[in-house]
């Protein structure tokens, strides 16, 4: 057996044993499999691609959830990642919302999460990167602490921010996630412009002594068409440096609520808010999509759609590392 075959079926293990527990031995399985000293990318990556002033090796990542606390990097990397989006990490460890929260609808080639931000804390994770044998860019995602009032989250955001700055190519700031009470409304009026400002001073003092390192929102896919407006003239205004669009929908039919939904339910209504998206900030502006990206057809329709990177994640959960595979044999 190959060993892309093999870390394919390492990686669908996810799919057969009980949700959350299987996450864990696949990655480690992926790991075991890195350590044997072997590249487990069998095609070469095709067109580079720069955006927020990196230079990716393609134009396909990893979406933040599926390492969160940074211990599987060069494996990950190691199947032909452009970057990868690591966390989301909170200044506390913390063990995330009561189990089971983490659901398959196999149909449907969807997962339904209440994950809840469950990581070892922002000091691991740093702890990891700065150990690791870093092949490609490396993104952070920060948030907040469950048990921290929306009041005081800017605290926890800053917190993040400055830890991972000096070890990180850009950061991402995660308010979108529904699995956290009430963090949405960080994205509203009300909170949203504090929040940026405060990151955007801290970003132009920490770049004095380690570099720019491009600040980017993760967008709620269930955000109104009013919101919307809003949010974008707030980030603009404020000078973010991208967008990904989109976090997990939490518009589903499953019982398993407050929860998120990914994969392919998720792909229309995430790619509706990319072109939206595209028509408010303009084709200059950076825009990592992310939702629903399954095979081939998928990516190139986040990419048609105005895209400059994409992600997956539950892709990769049904499909192996194939899908990389399939994916970067596709010309951008």
């Amino acid at each position: 057996m190959s060993l892309l075959k093999l870390s394919t079926l390492a990686i669908k293990l996810m799919t057969i044993l009980p949700s959350e527990a299987s996450h864990s031995l696949a990655l480690n399985s992926l790991k075991l499999i890195d350590a044997l000293g072997v590249n487990l990318v069998t095609k070469k990556p095709l067109n580079s691609y720069k955006c927020l002033g990196i230079e990716f090796k393609n134009r396909l990542g990893l979406a933040g959830g599926l390492d969160k606390n940074g211990d599987y990097i060069h494996c990950l990397s190691s199947l032909g990642f452009s970057f990868l989006e690591l966390g989301t990490a909170t200044p506390i460890p913390q063990l995330g919302n009561q189990k089971p929260r983490l659901y398959r609808d196999k149909p449907k080639e969807a997962l339904i999460n209440n994950m809840g931000f469950n990581n070892k804390g922002i000091d691991y994770l740093i702890k990891n990167i700065s150990k690791a044998n870093k092949i490609c860019p490396i993104a952070v995602s920060i948030g907040k602490n469950s048990n921290t009032p929306l009041e005081k989250a800017i605290d926890d955001y800053l917190i993040c921010f400055e830890k991972a700055y000096a070890y990180s190519d850009f950061i991402t700031v995660n308010i979108s996630s529904p699995n956290t009470k009430n963090l949405r409304e960080l994205g509203s009026k009300n909170y949203l412009p504090e929040l940026i400002q405060s990151l955007k001073n801290k970003q132009s003092t920490l770049s004095k002594d380690h570099g720019y390192k491009p600040l980017v929102v993760k967008l709620s896919p269930d955000i109104e068409d009013n919101e919307l407006d809003i949010f974008i003239s707030t980030i603009i205004k404020e000078g973010i440096d991208g967008l990904i669009a989109t976090n997990t929908s939490s518009f589903h039919n499953h019982f398993h609520k407050p929860s998120g939904i990914s994969g392919k339910p998720l792909f229309e209504l995430s790619t509706k808010i990319l072109k939206k998206v595209k028509g408010l900030v303009g084709q200059d502006f950076p825009v990592i999509a992310s939702g629903g990206v399954m095979d081939r057809k998928s990516y190139s329709k986040k990419i048609n759609s105005g895209a400059d990177l994409v992600q997956v994640y539950t892709g990769l959960i049904y499909k192996g590392p194939q899908l990389i595979q399939d994916i970067l044999a596709l010309k951008d």
